[in-house]
């Protein structure tokens, strides 16, 4: 028996009437909404039913509720420690503004009149409805959210970052006498420093820079692959930043004549936690540190949303579907390598295969993974860990890098005897890796043997979708540039960033992209190792079997407005 269609009124009567959402479909999602105990805007615009600003516009009209753009709210002047959290996030709405006995309240549906008057009981203050899009009022309350939060990492305004200046510094005393342990003097340093890890987290910045000069002292993010400066405490606080940080991540605080290497493992809730790499280098004027975010999330966000082509997507889940044989992942510092990797790697974790890596160091923690962390020290190199996973019937084996002529060895060996081998190298290009194992001394039949597939890889800052802008650039400059006529015939748009970018982006992008060329060694390719090929003429047969070189997949990107030319010019420029 079918069931009867919920009857529809108010604000979902009123997107119907105007032609916006379907009766049917406006009936299902009151119901799907009231079941979810969640507003019924929240519940349309989450599942891309209509738009947030369609739905505001006629919300507005309909209930005579003043409309207001979040974007230019200031998150500061936001009346703290009158609502709950638990609250705000049921009925989705925030107070805003308060007036004397009024207090404003942001909410995307007007008719949610339950919000409004448990609000005005919690808090004691009569309240008004301010109309506001539901996907900036989601995006204000988690940003109003986590400024609350208070994780044992306290939190620092303006006040206290002046109050920096004042902490007592005798610059006489011998380094060992400072207390850098972060006790109650130093209360205004664990705040600050706390403040640039959450802060990093927030922003999606992957590396984090303390660095001391002779007069000044600066904090950078590295965001989308570009460096800004974001703080710039008083100088005579860089040893006491140092310390802190070495405290944090269980180094020697006393040394300060060698570079060291830590982790911090910082605890966001019950389920999510971000580890950082710690390196710190002795400078001129005192102890520089450098932390790389680890999100383990990066390595668990699935093949398809690391940018390949869709042939260069099937060459590597075809290689990583092979028993035997090495896939060698190459790139600079940065380029996104640890990431294809085990992104692989995740494809591959099964209880049926017994997985090992070695690294140098470990730096996402993998469940149903061996990893080895690499210790000179005591001699366990890469070649030393490799050597044991054999004696151990490994299915498939990962080597963090193989620089030197025994690890490729080794490497290469284990390729040839029944395990599957992912590595990387630190070269320009695909050619030029084949190139570099035989100049390190491994022989050309065993690499053409052992080598199944290589992958040049770059990362590329993604175009904003929400404010990228049309660029009109004339057809002698695009061939320049080297696209070809076939493209152009396309009719495909070129983008650019607009550097003054939204509430969305970062100047005009928001994330990287992975820009790939992807080679599979091929019986001609193989000759051509073997007859001791150069890296031109591997790179010309590569092209003549269609793979993209690092350009030309450049390109691709550019024609398809998900990176601008600039972009593609800055990580492809030459190759």
């Amino acid at each position: 028996m079918a069931t009867e269609p919920i009857p529809i009124s108010g604000l979902a009567r009123r997107l119907v009437d105007e032609g916006i959402v379907e009766a049917e479909t406006a009936s299902k999602a009151t119901d799907e909404a009231r079941k979810a105990g969640t507003p019924l805007v929240s519940y349309l615009v989450h599942n891309e039913i209509a738009e947030a600003r369609v739905i505001a516009a006629s919300a507005a009209e309909e209930f005579g509720v003043p409309l207001m753009d979040l974007s230019i709210f200031d998150l500061d002047g936001i009346p703290k420690d009158l609502v709950k959290e638990d609250l705000i996030r049921q009925h989705n709405a925030l107070p805003l503004i308060r007036r004397g006995a009024r207090l404003f309240v942001a909410v995307s549906d007007p008719t949610n009149l339950q919000a409004l008057d448990e609000i005005k009981f919690q808090s004691g203050i009569n309240t008004e409805p301010v109309l506001v899009e539901e996907d900036k009022l989601s995006v204000l309350i988690e940003q109003f959210l986590h400024a609350q939060e208070d994780d044992g990492l306290g939190d620092l305004d303006g006040d206290e970052l002046e109050d920096l200046d004042m902490e007592a510094y005798d610059e006489g005393a011998p380094p060992e006498e400072e207390d850098a342990t972060g006790g109650t003097d130093d209360t205004p340093i664990v705040r600050f420093v706390n403040k640039m890890l959450l802060d990093a987290i927030k922003t999606g910045a992957s590396d984090i820079h303390f660095e001391p000069y002779e007069k000044t002292y600066r904090v950078r993010f590295r965001t989308d692959g570009i460096l800004n400066v974001v703080s710039t405490p008083p100088p005579n606080l860089g040893t006491r930043l140092a310390a802190r940080l070495k405290v944090m991540s269980e180094m020697d605080i006393s040394e300060r004549r060698v570079p060291q290497d830590g982790r911090i493992k910082m605890k966001l809730s019950k389920t999510r936690a971000i580890d950082f790499r710690v390196n710190t280098l002795p400078t001129l004027w005192g102890e520089k540190v450098v932390l790389r975010i680890l999100d383990p999330s990066t390595a668990k966000m699935g093949i398809e949303a690391l940018g390949f082509e869709e042939d260069q997507q099937e060459m590597f889940l075809d290689a990583l579907g092979k028993p035997q044989g090495m896939i060698l992942v190459t790139g600079p510092t940065g380029s996104g390598k640890t990431v294809s990797l085990y992104t692989g790697l995740n494809i591959l974790n099964t209880s049926e295969r017994n997985i090992a890596t070695a690294e140098d160091p470990v730096e996402i923690n993998l469940e149903g993974i061996n990893q080895v962390h690499v210790n000179h020290k005591v001699g366990l190199d890469f070649a030393e860990a490799l050597r044991s996973f054999l004696r151990q019937d490994p299915d498939v084996v990962m080597v963090g890098e193989i620089r030197d002529l025994e690890t490729a060895e080794i490497a290469v060996k284990a390729a040839q005897t029944g395990h599957l081998v992912l590595s990387t190298l630190h070269t320009n290009s695909a050619p030029e890796t084949l190139t570099r194992l035989r100049n390190m001394g491994v022989p050309t039949f065993n690499i053409a043997t052992s080598v199944h597939l290589i992958i040049a890889q770059r990362l590329a800052r993604r175009l904003c979708s929400e404010c990228r802008v049309p660029l009109d650039v004339p057809r002698e400059a695009l061939i320049e540039e080297g696209f070809t006529e076939e493209d152009l015939n396309t009719g495909f748009t070129l983008y650019e960033a607009n550097p003054d970018g939204c509430d969305r982006c970062n100047a005009g992008y928001k994330g990287r992209v992975g820009i790939y060329e992807v080679v599979k060694i091929t019986p001609e390719i193989s000759r051509i190792i073997m007859e001791d090929g150069n890296s031109l003429q591997l790179g010309e047969q590569a092209r003549e079997h269609g793979f993209n070189n690092l350009r030309r997949s450049g390109l691709v990107k550019v024609m398809q407005g998900v990176t601008s030319l600039a972009e593609a010019d800055r990580v492809t420029t030459g190759h």
